[in-house]
């Protein structure tokens, strides 16, 4: 009965390819349609995605900068029939490129900053990490990014690493990581930073260990502003 069926599938081999190839063409039609309603509701969010973020940019020291979302068509896959990069145009006059490509750490760091902000509502996740998010930047822009990080901060718990005075002021709680070498190894600390010690610490940031009254007086003025 096996052979009797197995030769019965060879001899019918010709039909077989063509009711597979009927179910594959059915099922890429499928697939096609599905494509297209998720391709219309991904240039919709794109839009809003990138409007929103172009506006969050704007708040974080990228006066005239633009977002935008490109969707291109590809062949489909599990993801969709759609490739979709991030484009970014940092100064007026020049043409939008891919953000990987063109974007430097600092302006990346804060591109991630605007989205998280705009995502924040959406995203199940708890704990948002900013690893020296802050990093080539300073002065009046360390600020916005310390002030953004704490409004994220109202919906999720932000830990961030920095080296940024103008930023760290703005964390509820600042914990210093130290290294020490004892018996030959090599170790990590961490301690609690506050009142005069967190004072101590955000003029370090500032000056260096030789901590003048005038640094102290400037990190001070610091965490008054950012209260």
């Amino acid at each position: 009965e096996r052979r009797r069926c197995k030769l019965a599938d060879f001899e019918d081999r010709d039909g077989k390819i063509r009711e597979l190839e009927s179910a594959l063409g059915s099922a890429l039609e499928s697939v096609r349609r599905a494509g297209a309603k998720l391709t219309q509701a991904r240039r919709k969010a794109g839009a809003f995605l990138a409007a929103a973020v172009t506006k969050e940019l704007h708040g974080l020291g990228f006066l005239q900068a633009g977002f935008s979302v490109a969707i291109s068509a590809r062949e489909p896959d599990a993801s969709g029939c759609d490739s979709v990069s991030f484009h970014f145009e940092p100064n007026p006059g020049e043409s939008a490129r891919e953000l990987a490509n063109i974007a430097s750490s600092g302006e990346i760091a804060r591109v991630m900053l605007a989205i998280k902000g705009i995502l924040s509502a959406h995203d199940p996740v708890a704990v948002i990490v900013f690893d020296e998010i802050d990093a080539n930047i300073g002065g009046d822009v360390g600020r916005m990014v310390g002030e953004k990080m704490r409004s994220l901060s109202a919906q999720r718990q932000v830990i961030a690493i920095t080296h940024l005075s103008q930023s760290a002021v703005y964390g509820r709680r600042h914990l210093v990581v130290s290294k020490s070498v004892a018996g030959g190894r090599t170790r990590t600390g961490i301690s609690v930073a506050d009142g005069e010690g967190r004072v101590s610490e955000i003029a370090r940031m500032l000056g260096g260990e030789t901590l003048t009254s005038v640094v102290k007086r400037h990190a001070k003025e610091l965490l008054n502003l950012s209260c």
